[in-house]
Formats: structure tokens, sequence, C-alpha cells
């Protein structure tokens, strides 16, 4: 268990190659939703807020930019990986916090029993290691273009890796 500002974040350990936290950052429950971010943002951002023009790294443009996203690359994401400065859980829940890497999340997935469930009457992804521990994913939705879709029915979860097969995804 961490404390700051007055905030506890806790983690649980399921048995794979990293502890991961028992909610979403912004969250107070593990059923809580938590913020809403645009990738490489370090504050919430409300729906309205979730266009392309106000996109890190997108230049302003009003669409998805590819030279855009692709000249800040190197910068913001050495490696292959979110530097710490542009991760939301770095930067808000502070010490060795940070967003899971896409191979970390694979590993969550294909290493645990995970179930579509209600977890206090709230739709989401139940993941539960082989030391029996578990973690539950809300089924937030995703923000997108002003708007949040999808609640209850979906979820998206940020990784800290850029996704090489299409670079406006994480």
């Amino acid at each position: 268990v961490i404390v700051r500002g007055g905030v506890t974040y806790e983690y649980v350990d399921l048995g794979l190659s990293v502890k991961w936290a028992k909610c979403n950052v912004g969250a107070k429950t593990e059923t809580d939703y938590g913020d809403y971010f645009m990738w490489g943002s370090t504050k919430a951002n409300t729906p309205d807020e979730c266009t392309w023009a106000n996109a890190p790294f997108n230049g302003g443009n009003t669409s998805y930019n590819a030279d855009a996203i692709n000249s800040a690359k190197d910068t913001v994401c050495p490696n292959g990986v979110l530097a710490k400065e542009y991760d939301a859980a770095s930067q808000i829940m502070g010490g060795d916090w940070r967003m899971p890497t896409q191979a970390e999340f694979k590993h969550l997935y294909y290493n645990t029993t995970n179930e579509w469930t209600q977890v206090n009457g709230v739709n989401g992804f139940k993941f539960t290691g082989s030391n029996g521990n578990d973690i539950c994913i809300p089924a937030a939705g995703n923000c997108y273009d002003g708007s949040v879709f999808s609640v209850g029915g979906d979820g998206c979860v940020w990784c800290s890796s850029l996704d090489t097969s299409g670079p406006r995804k994480a």
C-alpha cells in the first residue's frame, strides 16, 4: 500500500512478472471507472477534451496525424515505451507506479483465469492469478471525439507501449 496526497494506492500480486494496481487511476475502488485519459496526458481528461485536436503529440490536428505522432515518437516513447513524464500512472500516483507495457498486459491476459463478469453490479473483466488473488478492470467504455461510448459493455486499457501495428494505438 502506498499513500500519496491523502490517496491510498494498493497493489495486488497475481503471481506474474509485475504487481497490478487494485484499481484504475482516479478510482477509489476496483469497480470505480476512474478517470479518462488521452494517451500521453498526465491529467484526467473530460469527454469534451478527448478529441484529436487536443491529443498529446498530434500537433493540434483535428484528425489523426501520423506524421506529428511519428515525429514525437522517439522523444515521448524511447525504446517503444512511454517516458515517465508522459505516463499518467507515474505522474499521478508517484513512486514506482506506471502504466503496464503491452507485453505485461498480454502476460496478465494469457497467464490468469479471466472472465467477463459483474463485480458489485459493475460489468468488467476479472483476472485471477494462480495464487488466487484477483483484480477487476471495469468496463468504463472509452472516451473519443467528445463523448464516452460503451460504458458497461466495453473498455479500453492504456499500455505504455506504442502499438507498432497502428501508431495511434497503445
